[in-house]
Formats: structure tokens, sequence, C-alpha cells
């Protein structure tokens, strides 16, 4: 067992926290909807970046390279002065969703390099240009350009030419899981020596600003035995206290992480010190802007450091639970290089087939991606909607999510992106557990069966989409996904556990009979869902209303219940294993699925299929207030999407299950209408079935297209 595998067990057994800490801090909090109390749900107007610097958040915090704690109470990360911005660098920029020429889009040069599970390794790299950071012309030149336009990108703005930027490397080595050691190395990698102001930061988020008789956190400056460091020590009511320790002498300076109304609206501020203070002080000299006195919730460490012409500085600091450290960096370098070296034998471990160097590293920085982008995700939608106590009570004429009021989250959740979605997306998040099960498979589960859960999960058995419309529907992978983490998990790590298995597909239950009843309008078993993830998939919206009236029978909507009726098939069986009555629920999702597929395929003399047999293709059917339907032929992913929905059947598991045999062999022996069109319900190699909705026939006929390079198939993969 690797080191890395002995802390997971640790974490797992609840002998040592190691996950406390991690890369939870977000890269762009403002313009989201949790921080919207906007009249017409404005998200992106309401909070934009220009605000960032001065305006205290209400849900979370942001910030470059950062970490914190897992309820976000106490946050580190990293600010940058070049000496010609004009704000300083706190967090990444980028382009609100009506300023870009493609919506949204961080437009930054940085790279998740490093990660483990337990993150006691991280590694990540900013390239900080030396020249001003061309904020405006970003926006000018996307809103001059036009959807058909590419993208203009940091890199086009050449900002970088001539090498003139900084490479700042931040890594995190964890001594124990509440002491971290923190190495930043800066390298100049222009051809002149070059000044650069680091501001290493630390902050508490701000929840005592929203209701009366909320103890307030505070920093405070501590100087420990050790005459060559200095300290920040951090009190909260919940965390308790923490020290952030300096190697290198340095000039502290403390603000709150207060509003600055002054500024932004023209109000009397209700603290002296306000979030933007030191930004005020570096950028403008303004020494009233920051505390003399040395506490506040904000605090930064001001290093001024001139680098040599390819020269690199290095500043180490400490983020530990232990006081009045007498050396508190006398085994830095090798905590960090043991680190390092056991995130080497963790990913070895790993993948220990024998691929090429450069593939293994392409593997292990994405891994890498895939752990920065977690994220403390905290919305509780009954107080957002009211309002809180101590400020303006909300003007909504749009409000978003009024039916969601039971969602209360305060987790720790894997992002689709931490900058351009820093929000979870119900079906991303599911296929993001099938990368994490193999690294992190406790994390991939409970990411699954928080979906799931009743403070998640609405109480008619919907799962929220995302935060922009938690009542939109993405399509329902997360069965396909529980299974897939159950399997990964006994496969690499000979554990299976059931009882997560049992758990999430309880919950799931709920989820199959919502789509049941709420997306079959004619209770004929093809579906609907709206544009179910497939962005600019069809010729008009799918989740609108028609204007023609009636509704879209979607060959995507029916595919995906296909295929979450074979997942639940598959645990059923599994759990049936040690509790038999499992085998009449998985002989319902075998016939469940056998009407599906049949509703698929069946061409009558009445109704007309997903299928066109003229062109050899499954495609959307619109549905007419008159009962006319209408293939609507745009050759799309929808289409391809009846190929996923797939299970096989061994012998030695059908037989295992009397019951669900005898059941399965009446379908095949006196519904022949109902499994003609499956593509293998007889024993095929090896005594296996195969249960799909694409025989073989169609099978060919589709792929003949996908990978037709006039159609499909691109150099890239596939078009949509």
């Amino acid at each position: 067992m690797t080191a890395e595998e002995k802390r997971l067990q640790e974490n797992r057994d609840r002998k040592a926290y190691w996950r406390r800490w991690g890369p939870y801090l977000s890269e762009r909090q403002w313009g989201t909807v949790r921080e919207d109390y906007s009249p017409y749900g404005t998200a992106w107007d309401y909070f934009p970046h220009d605000h960032a610097r001065s305006r205290a958040y209400r849900w979370g915090e942001d910030g470059i390279a950062g970490i914190s704690d897992n309820h976000q109470r106490l946050c580190f990360a990293i600010a940058l002065w070049n000496g010609a911005d004009p704000i300083l660098k706190e967090r990444l920029f980028g382009l609100s969703g009506p300023e870009g020429n493609h919506a949204e889009d961080v437009k930054e040069c940085y790279f998740y390099l490093d990660n483990i599970p337990s993150h006691a390794y991280m590694k990540y790299l900013y390239k900080y240009p030396q020249a001003a950071f061309p904020y405006s012309d970003l926006v000018a030149e996307n809103q001059r350009r036009g959807y058909a336009d590419p993208e203009y990108e940091l890199l086009d703005t050449g900002v970088f030419e001539g090498d003139r930027y900084f490479d700042v490397f931040v890594e995190y080595a964890k001594n124990s899981p509440e002491d971290i050691y923190i190495q930043i190395t800066i390298i100049n990698r222009s051809s002149e020596e070059k000044t650069l102001q680091l501001l290493p930061t630390l902050w508490f988020r701000n929840t005592w600003s929203w209701q009366e008789g909320q103890e307030k956190p505070s920093l405070q400056v501590r100087q420990p035995d050790d005459v060559s460091a200095c300290a920040v020590e951090a009190f909260h009511p919940t965390l308790g206290n923490r020290w952030l320790y300096f190697q290198d002498p340095c000039t502290l300076l403390f603000t709150e992480n207060e509003t600055n109304q002054q500024k932004l609206f023209g109000v009397s501020n209700n603290s002296a010190y306000v979030k933007d203070g030191i930004n005020d002080y570096v950028i403008h000299s303004n020494t009233e802007a920051i505390n003399s006195q040395q506490i506040g919730t904000k605090a930064a460490c001001h290093y001024l450091l001139n680098i040599g012409a390819g020269q690199e500085k290095v500043v180490r600091l400490r983020l530990s639970d232990i006081s009045n450290l007498t050396q508190p960096f006398a085994d830095f370098d090798s905590i960090i290089q043991t680190r390092s070296s056991e995130a080497d034998e963790f990913y070895q471990q790993i993948t220990p087939t024998s691929i090429s160097a450069d593939d293994r590293n392409v593997q292990r920085q994405a891994f890498a991606g895939m752990l920065w982008t977690k994220q403390f995700y905290h919305y509780v939608v009954e107080d957002w909607l009211k309002g809180d106590p101590t400020q303006p009570l909300p003007q909504r004429k749009y409000a978003r999510n009024v039916e969601w009021t039971h969602l209360f989250n305060d987790d720790i959740l894997s992002m689709p992106d931490k900058w351009e979605f820093p929000w979870f997306a119900a079906w991303d998040l599911a296929f993001h557990t099938i990368p994490l099960a193999t690294i992190d498979p406790d994390f991939a589960k409970h990411q699954l069966d928080r979906l799931t859960r009743e403070w998640y999960m609405h109480p008619n058995g919907q799962i929220p989409a995302y935060e922009w419309h938690f009542s939109d529907v993405n399509p329902p992978v997360e069965a396909w996904a529980t299974w897939r983490v159950y399997q990964i998990e006994k496969q690499m790590y000979d554990r299976a556990d059931t009882d997560f298995l049992e758990r999430v597909f309880q919950k799931l239950l709920l989820n199959f009979t919502w789509w049941v009843n709420r997306k079959d309008a004619d209770g004929n078993n093809v579906f609907q869902g709206g544009f179910l993830g497939l962005d600019n998939i069809g010729i008009f919206d799918r989740s609108a209303k028609l204007p023609t009236g009636g509704y879209v029978e979607q060959s995507d909507g029916t595919s995906w219940m296909a295929m979450y009726c074979l997942s639940m098939l598959a645990i059923a069986l599994e759990l049936a294993k040690e509790n038999p009555p499992y085998e009449d629920i998985a002989s319902k999702f075998f016939e469940h699925f056998l009407h599906i597929a049949d509703a698929t395929n069946h061409i009558g003399a009445t109704h007309l299929s997903l299928w066109d047999e003229a062109d050899s293709f499954y495609y959307d059917v619109l549905h007419l207030p008159d009962g006319a339907r209408l293939h609507l032929k745009v050759r799309s992913m929808v289409g391809l999407i009846p190929l996923f929905a797939v299970e096989t059947l061994e012998a030695e598991v059908v037989n295992a299950f009397p019951g669900f045999k005898k059941r399965f062999e009446w379908f095949i022996n006196n519904r022949p209408h109902l499994t003609r069109n499956i593509a293998c319900m007889e024993n095929g190699a090896g005594e296996c079935r195969l249960l799909a909705i694409v025989n073989p026939e169609k099978l060919r006929k589709i792929l003949h297209k996908m990978l037709d390079e006039a159609e499909f198939l691109s150099p890239y993969g596939l078009r949509g």
C-alpha cells in the first residue's frame, strides 16, 4: 500500500481527516446565480468582475491557486502585481456570458500540474504577464467579433511576446491533515530584471454580515519564537485556531472582507476597512486603507521581489494548527520532496502498465485537473429567495428555482470547470465520477450519494440539473455512473460496497418514477425531456413550448431511459445476490426496457417510430396537436445515443436467479413482438445475451453514417 493509499484508508476509517483542506476555492464566484439578487435574474450584470475586488461574496470565495477548509471558513490564495496593472491580480479574469462572442470564457494562462486525492501534494502554475494585463482589449475585441469568428485569447494580444512574463508555481504539501507547507516559486522568463509584488493572502469567508448575532472570526499578527519568521493567527468560532507562518521578512497588511459600500453604491461603509483595502494600499499607496493595528478578517504578506533575467525567487509559508513553532521551516524541503515522491509512487501504482512517459504524464495531469476542480458549493435556495435579515429585501420580478426551496447545498463537489462553470451539473458530475473512481472511489461515491440525498433531490424524485435552472432536465446517467463506480472499485480495490449501491439505487427508484410520470406524455414509452444537455442540437429549443403546440418525442430522451433501465437491471441483479427480493425489481426493469426498445423501433400502421427506415437513422419526432407525427430530419447526435443503451447478461448471472430466468424466458417465448428488435435475446457467444436497442442490422447502418467523413466523423472526433 502506497503512502497516499494509507492516507485515504485513514480518511475512510475516520482516523485522520486528510480531505479537510483542499483546492476548494472557486476560480469565479462573481457572475453566478448564487450571488444574484437582481430583479430579473441578470447574474452577469448584478455582480460583475469589476465588483469582485470590492464586494463581499455571500455564498463562496474565489482566488488563484487557492485552498480552503471543507466548509470554506478560512481561505488562502496568492495575489500579484506587476507594477503596471490597474488592479491587483487576485482572481482569474474572463468574459461574462454577454461579453464573449462564444459566451463566458476565461482569458488567462494557468495549469493544474499535479494533485493526489488526499491533496497531500498539489502543484499549480500561473503565467503572469509583465506588461499591463489587457483587460479592456480582451473585452472590446471579443465583443467586436461575431459568433462565426474565433475567440480572441490572451495569447493573441501579444502580452507574452519576448517571454515577458513570470511563471508562478504554487505547491502544497501536507505534513499532517492540519499542517500544510506552501512553496511559491517565481521565475522571470524575460531577458531583463523585473520586479514582482507577491501577496500570499489569508482571509475568512464573510459569514457575519448577513444576519445579526453571528460571531466574527479574526486575524491578527503573532511573532513566534523564531525571529526569522512572522505569523498571522486566525481564530474562527467553529474551525478554531490556525497560524500562517512566513519564512522571510515581509510587510503584513490587514483589512476586512467586507463590501466597500461607499465605492460601489455611494453609501457609508459598515467598517473603516473593506475588501479592497489591500488593493488600494498596493496600487494607490493608500496607507489609510489598511489597519495599522494589524487585525482584521483579510490579511496578506507583502513581498517586493526583484528577480533577475531567467532567475527565480522562492517564498515559503506554512498554514498549521500548531502554535508558536520555533523552527517552522526546519524540514520544509524534505516534506515537499517526500510528498512529491509519494505522488509519483501513487500514480505508478494506479497505472502500472508499460505506457510511455508522455502518455503517463498526460493521464496524471488529467487526474490533476479533475482533483483541482473540486469546489466548495454552498447554496440554500430558501434563504437566497427570502434574502438576508441585515440586507435589503430582494425585489425579484423573476425568481429562479422557486420550486426548489428544500435544496440545501454545503459540500465539496466536482465542477465542470471552476471558472467557466463553477456550479455542479448533474450529468457532468455523474460522468466525472468514472475517472475519479479509479483514483478515489470514496469521493466518487460521495458525489453520487449527495445528488440523490433529500437535500438535493426534489421530493417528487427529480434530480437538480444546475443552478441556472434546477428544473431543467439532464440525461439520467446517475444509475449508469453508480454501477460503473461500483464495478471500478470492486475490480481495482477489491471492495464491493453494496451498501453504497443499495442506498443510491433506492433513491434512483424515485427518480426513475419521476421520469416515467413526467416525461412520457402519452404513456407509450417514448420520452421527452427538453434539451438534455445537448446545446444547439436541434432546429429549435427543445425545452421551450412549441409555437405549433404539441411536443417532441425524443430519440435521445427515450434512449437514455432504455439505458437507465439496463443500469437499474444490472444493479438489481447484483443486490439480489444478498437480498433475493431484488430479483423481482430486476424483472421489472428488464420488462420496461423491452417496452422502450419496442417503442423506439416499432413500425406500425398508425404510429411513426423514432427509426426512419428510408434514412436508416433515428430522429426526433414532432407530435402535433392533431395527432400527426413528423420526423425532424436533422442528422445529429440524438440519432447516435440509442447506441448507448446496451448491457450483457452472462449465463451464470441469469442461471443464478431462477425467478428472473423464468420471467426472462417467458418473455422470449410469449412476447416475440417485444424482443424482435433487440440485439440478441437468444444465447450468444459464450452463452451471453446482449440487450440493446440497436440490433446488428441497424448497427451497421448507423456506423456507416457515424464513420463517414462527410457526415459525423471529423479529424477531431464526432461532430454533434
